[in-house]
């Protein structure tokens, strides 16, 4: 090259106006994409002041840069990075962009944010290589892994990669699974997939910056890319957002987001993390924690744990260190049997002689179950019949959780007590949308009962939930991986307990 590299000041003006400029690609693009594409599609573009936050957690964007973009859009990510980069002290010496798209919508709006930064890189004497690839990035990436697309020889490198993934099912059938599964990826959803893909891909030393969901953090689904996550990469830097509407303001994204950086093969001892309430937010809240308090060596679900105050630890070290699992305590947890759509004939509005009480969430009151509830939109209950006896339990002191909480309620998990003395019937069924504990299909002791509805809405199991979980769905796998009082201790709760849990 040989030439003078510009100064930061001499530079910054350029690359402040190709942020603004594909901002403004990104914007006209997604004016032209209607709502219900991108919905179909799974995919948001990235606004700019995400973009930019996600560029700067890169630790080195020196040397030779060969960038993985999947799922690319308009090319925000790509280009946030270029600026960063050229402002950098040590700025790289080369970029190879290799940007995947498929949308045609989107692909002339991707070769202009190009053409942006091919003129940005080129102010700052970096070479620039674009490779704008409007292919099934799955499909690529899959027959790359397995080694049946291209020789060793002309194979792409990628030692960086930027991501904002679509986020759909993925469907256990489907061809997107197979392809997954041929090169040893088992996952539910295609945010999880492209970044497994992209650390699969990814050099030794590589490094990975992805905004996606927050709910690959916790439960059953998600174990399989945890595991591969968390033995192939160090995560370094977590970045979490107060308000879930914020990342993708403008935008119908309700999903609670985060950014991480993590790096191939790098073990880190300390994660740094960090909050705000959007991507512009000035008052950035950060801490380091150690890489233990993200991700209990001891923990065989692999639950990652983002802790953003002191408060958050202290809460995660008290409810880890209860004594007890469910299987300890000999109680389980299931899903309510009752399908209404399903059961319909022989669900019945008001309780008949033939019936016995089905118990939904609107039936939750003051900590227990006030049943029936008349003049209502569900029904209170259901035929006892030969065909639904596989769906009813016998009557005894339940447990009930309600497996989605209302924007209206305070906490996450909101628990209730079945008590059949207030209904004295033989059998009850418990509708889908709760889970209940039992203890092998039968009820409680009633001490123990009432303990554990009153430990499950405690303001410090509340804490806890919310920092491991990202959405408000409570699934009987979350209620089994967490820690509990002993029997003795649920049994000296329960004693408070008369006639309303607080």
């Amino acid at each position: 090259m040989g030439e003078t590299l510009q100064t930061d000041a001499e530079i910054a003006p350029k690359t402040e106006r190709l942020i603004h400029q594909v901002e403004a690609i990104r914007l006209t693009a997604n004016v032209t994409l209607d709502e219900s594409r991108r919905s179909q599609l799974g995919q948001f573009m990235t606004p700019s002041p995400v973009a930019q936050l996600m560029a700067a957690m890169f630790d080195d964007l020196g040397g030779d840069i060969h960038l993985l973009d999947a799922g690319a859009g308009v090319g925000s990510l790509t280009a946030a990075l270029i600026e960063n980069a050229t402002t950098r002290k040590i700025p790289p010496r080369s970029i190879t962009a290799n940007t995947y798209e498929l949308e045609p919508l989107l692909l002339s709006h991707l070769e202009k944010t190009t053409a942006l930064c091919r003129e940005t890189c080129k102010q700052a004497n970096i070479s620039f290589i674009n490779r704008i690839r409007p292919l099934n990035f799955i499909e690529e990436a899959t027959s790359i892994l397995r080694g049946d697309l291209f020789s060793e020889r002309i194979q792409p490198r990628f030692n960086r990669a930027i991501l904002n993934p679509p986020y759909c099912k993925v469907n256990s059938a489907s061809t997107v699974r197979k392809l997954l599964r041929s090169v040893g990826i088992e996952t539910s959803n295609l945010y999880t997939a492209f970044v497994a893909l992209a650390i699969k891909l990814l050099e030794t030393d590589g490094e990975l910056v992805a905004i996606t969901p927050r709910s690959f953090c916790n439960g059953p689904y998600f174990k399989p890319f945890r595991e591969l996550l968390l033995k192939e990469m160090s995560l370094t830097h977590i970045h979490i957002f107060h308000a879930r509407n914020k990342a993708f303001k403008g935008d119908a994204v309700l999903q609670e987001n985060i950014i991480f950086h993590a790096i191939k093969a790098k073990v880190a001892s300390r994660v740094l993390i960090s909050s705000s309430t959007c991507a512009n937010d000035p008052n950035i809240v950060h801490r380091w924690i150690e890489r233990h308090e993200v991700v209990n060596p001891a923990d065989p679900d692999l639950f990652i744990h983002i802790a953003t105050e002191e408060n958050d630890a202290a809460t995660t070290l008290r409810v880890r260190g209860l004594p007890c699992s469910l299987e300890d305590l000999n109680i389980k947890v299931s899903t309510g049997r009752v399908v209404d759509f399903r059961s319909r004939k022989f669900l019945r509005m008001e309780p008949e002689a033939s019936t016995v009480p089905l118990i939904y969430p609107s039936h939750f009151k003051d900590g227990f179950i006030s049943w029936p509830k008349l003049h209502g939109r569900k029904p209170n209950a259901i035929i006892e019949h030969a065909s639904t006896t596989d769906l009813l339990v016998p009557s005894g002191m339940y447990v009930l959780v309600k497996r989605f909480s209302s924007k209206e309620e305070r906490r996450r998990i909101v628990a209730a007590i079945y008590d059949p003395r207030r209904l004295r019937k033989e059998w009850v069924g418990f509708e889908n949308h709760l889970n209940y504990f039992h203890v092998d299909g039968k009820g409680l002791t009633r001490n123990v009962a009432k303990g554990l509805a009153l430990f499950l809405n405690s303001s410090i199991v509340d804490q806890y939930f919310r920092l491991f979980s990202g959405h408000t769905q409570v699934n009987a796998a979350d209620l089994r991986s967490l820690r509990y009082p002993s029997i003795r201790q649920l049994k000296q709760l329960g004693n408070r307990i008369k006639n309303k849990i607080p």
